[in-house]
């Protein structure tokens, strides 16, 4: 790959005009534990792109839902790739964020002046949950919706308004095909676009501050 882009770089000369991009000072003692934010970004890029091709196929609909997660696996060519890659995608993502977040505790690069990044770093993990949570669902299986009645239930223990969130949520009393649409429509849309919007900022933070090497 190196080969490669150098070779681009001599027909663009793109280093030559971007060198604030590509060239950084880094803290002596950076390893490959600094990593684990940059391969969950690329993870999620990944679920980006597995994601559009799944919503080729994927029908969110209270009849047709789990028709079309069979279609998709046995009958679309590579589907079953596709879906395999989204599904361990997640499950590596969350993986990474929490060894990520590990690592900035212990080198306490939520210190000033990077405590807004923390704060912004938290919030993206809230989103990651909430985007397995509301993918959990959408294969429409018996274990899917078993799971989402348990874990909007809790939701609706919260004091005072937890009534009104679970109605919220679910879209109804009950885990129906109203629900099915809500969490396809905040998975696919509601969250991929405000945890664009925090890892823009995200982001951002790193390269005005620079990477703590702090320990």
């Amino acid at each position: 790959m190196g080969k490669i882009f150098d070779w681009i770089d001599n027909k663009f000369s793109i280093k030559q005009h971007h060198k604030k991009l590509f060239y950084r000072a880094l803290p002596d003692n950076v390893n490959y534990f600094y990593c684990f934010g940059g391969i969950a970004f690329t993870l999620y890029v990944s679920l980006l792109f597995t994601g559009i091709l799944l919503s080729v196929y994927y029908v969110p609909s209270e009849e047709e839902a789990f028709q079309s997660i069979v279609k998709i696996t046995k009958q679309v060519r590579l589907g079953w790739f596709i879906r395999s890659l989204h599904k361990w995608g997640a499950n590596l993502l969350i993986f990474f964020v929490i060894l990520h977040t590990i690592r900035v505790i212990i080198h306490r690069a939520y210190k000033h002046p990077r405590e807004l990044n923390w704060v912004i770093g938290v919030f993206i993990l809230i989103l990651i949950f909430a985007s397995g949570f509301t993918g959990y669902l959408l294969p429409w299986d018996q274990k899917a919706y078993w799971a989402t009645v348990v874990g909007t239930s809790m939701v609706g223990t919260v004091p005072i308004i937890g009534k009104h969130l679970l109605y919220l949520l679910r879209g109804g009393t009950d885990v129906n095909g109203n629900t099915l649409v809500r969490f396809y429509s905040i998975h696919i849309l509601w969250l991929p676009f405000i945890t664009f919007l925090l890892l823009w900022t995200h982001f951002h933070i790193v390269k005005r501050y620079g990477i703590s090497g702090n320990l």
